[in-house]
């Protein structure tokens, strides 16, 4: 059965900025919301694909390149965005990279790579846009956490370290912004079957035995993470915040 998506009113029109919006859940998110009639705007290091999804989406939707890992190339992006594109209502705290390594070769400088490339750039995202949200009386911040922590999941301590710290932040700074009616929460995929995913680590053997660990029987597409995303930046997610929204079929 093909899956018939709401459509949230309170959207149209409305701000957004996404980090890593050029593939994989960033670009079904950014997609999702140019549905919603919203102004999106995303920060990535890929150019091609940037360009090739605002080509697909239209004037809608635009895009500064950056590697994240710099902020202020990041500060800046959001400024170029933030200027094409007025005041933001959400940011959706997306990018990541789930590269595998041992514990036995992780070096000071490598684990260091791995934080400003999996969380350090999260919290001064919402540094460089809160204040525009202040000023506007409200908006939404949504983090992208992740089940490998909650799963206890091996071979990329450095990562599953970083994810589980995005929870942390995500209800310190719902506590610190919520008096200004920003929302903070956090969304928790499971496994995804990104292009990256199925590319580098799906197997028939992996597939199976995830399977087996989840509760409904069907793999989870992108798509998913990104209407959890658009729903907690809506009005019908007014009163939540601090929280984790979990799209894992079932598996933790």
């Amino acid at each position: 059965m093909s899956p018939q998506f709401a459509t949230y009113p309170s959207l149209s029109g409305k701000t957004v900025l996404i980090t890593g919006g050029a593939s994989g859940i960033g670009a079904d998110t950014v997609r999702a919301f140019a549905e919603q009639g919203c102004k999106v705007g995303f920060l990535d290091m890929d150019a091609a694909a940037s360009e090739a999804l605002c080509a697909e989406l239209g004037e809608s939707v635009a895009h500064a390149v950056c590697d994240l890992r710099d902020i202020p190339a990041m500060q800046a992006g959001f400024a170029v965005l933030m200027e094409k594109f007025g005041t933001p209502w959400a940011l959706v705290n997306n990018a990541a990279r789930d590269d595998r390594h041992s514990w036995e070769s992780v070096t000071p400088e490598y684990w260091d790579e791995r934080q400003a490339t999996n969380l350090r750039h999260m919290f001064f995202a919402i540094q460089s846009v809160a204040p525009k949200m202040i000023e506007a009386g409200g908006g939404s911040i949504v983090n992208l956490g992740s089940n490998s922590w909650w799963e206890k999941g091996t071979g990329m301590p450095a990562y599953t370290t970083a994810k589980s710290a995005v929870h942390g932040l995500t209800r310190s700074m719902a506590k610190e912004l919520g008096p200004n009616r920003i929302r903070v929460n956090c969304v928790v995929p499971g496994w995804i079957m990104t292009d990256r995913q199925k590319e580098l680590w799906v197997t028939e053997e992996a597939i199976e035995a995830h399977r087996a660990n989840q509760c409904l029987p069907d793999l989870i597409d992108p798509v998913y993470v990104a209407r959890m995303v658009v729903f907690l930046t809506s009005d019908d997610a007014a009163m939540c915040s601090a929280a984790n929204f979990f799209v894992e079929a079932g598996s933790i």
